[in-house]
């Protein structure tokens, strides 16, 4: 990881802790605050996302969802607000590190799309949000890749069922409760993988989106480690599969066995096969014809 993002990751998580020392309720031992209560993720693998909602884009335009899946390329979608004060920054200043550290770019070989849960916020809002994460990223010929959206209440809702995503409005703190999540998409609008929490590995973002994209891209030594490897939710990463990795040593045993064999088998069927040709041959002394029989 490079001294860049190190900074920017310590930076996060002074972030994080300093938003923790703030007057809250107390709250009891294995008790969670009120406002998180019941806010637990119903995960919905492979299931297809509800295509036909519609939303406004940082443009102020009226874009169909299923729109922005081009059939080529996986989906990172989020749910989020411009005006989150900090949990939502926090993610996404996460997600841009890890995908800056990620060769492929946003709008080239994935799309990225953050919706709002906020019905309240405009395409401008979205548009300043936008702008915000662009320049974070670095890669200006990602802005038609890279998508915020603004939507009614109704449409917020319905896609935030079909992922499984729950949020609420707490008026007294006049925010919304909600996880911090990001759900990889296949080209055609299914679920591929779950991402929690506000940290995301490089290594671990290229192979979901390559897992995503169903080997639309990636290279064949991503794909070998996807059968090496395997998503493990509990850490948020990809770890080795015991059995995958014992079958590939297999393989190679049977592989480097059959090199050794192969060529002796060869070699002693085409000895039979002359030894067989010389004992035949009447033209051949009997001296040698009775050698050959000898052997």
């Amino acid at each position: 990881m490079s001294p860049i993002a190190k900074f920017t990751n310590a930076a996060l998580l002074l972030i994080v802790l300093l938003g923790m020392v703030q007057p809250v309720r107390a709250v009891a031992p294995g008790e969670d605050p009120k406002e998180l209560r019941g806010l637990e993720v119903v995960e919905h693998s492979n299931e297809k996302l509800p295509l036909d909602l519609t939303f406004q884009d940082d443009r102020g335009e009226t874009v169909r969802l299923g729109d922005l899946f081009e059939g080529n390329k996986p989906v990172i979608l989020s749910m989020n607000y411009s005006s989150c004060p900090m949990l939502c920054r926090v993610q996404l200043n996460a997600l841009v590190v890890g995908l800056d550290q990620v060769l492929w770019t946003a709008g080239e070989e994935y799309q990225v799309i953050s919706v709002s849960i906020d019905p309240t916020e405009t395409p401008e809002k979205a548009a300043e949000t936008k702008a915000k994460y662009l320049d974070l990223y670095g890669r200006p010929e990602s802005a038609d890749g890279w998508h915020f959206l603004v939507g009614s209440k109704e449409n917020i809702q319905t896609l935030a069922d079909a992922i499984g995503f729950p949020f609420r409005y707490v008026p007294e703190r006049k925010e919304y409760a909600h996880p911090a999540l990001l759900t990889l998409c296949t080209p055609d609008g299914r679920i591929s993988r779950y991402m929690y929490g506000v940290d995301f590995p490089p290594q671990t973002l290229r192979l979901s989106l390559v897992e995503a994209s169903e080997g639309k891209i990636g290279t064949t030594t991503d794909r070998f480690l996807l059968f090496c490897f395997h998503y493990d939710p509990t850490t948020g990463a990809y770890g080795p599969t015991a059995a995958n990795i014992m079958k590939l040593g297999g393989a190679a045993m049977l592989v480097a066995l059959l090199a050794y064999l192969v060529p002796y088998w060869a070699a002693n069927y085409l000895r039979k096969r002359k030894q067989a040709a010389e004992a035949s041959d009447p033209n051949l002394p009997v001296q040698e014809n009775i050698s050959v029989t000898t052997r």
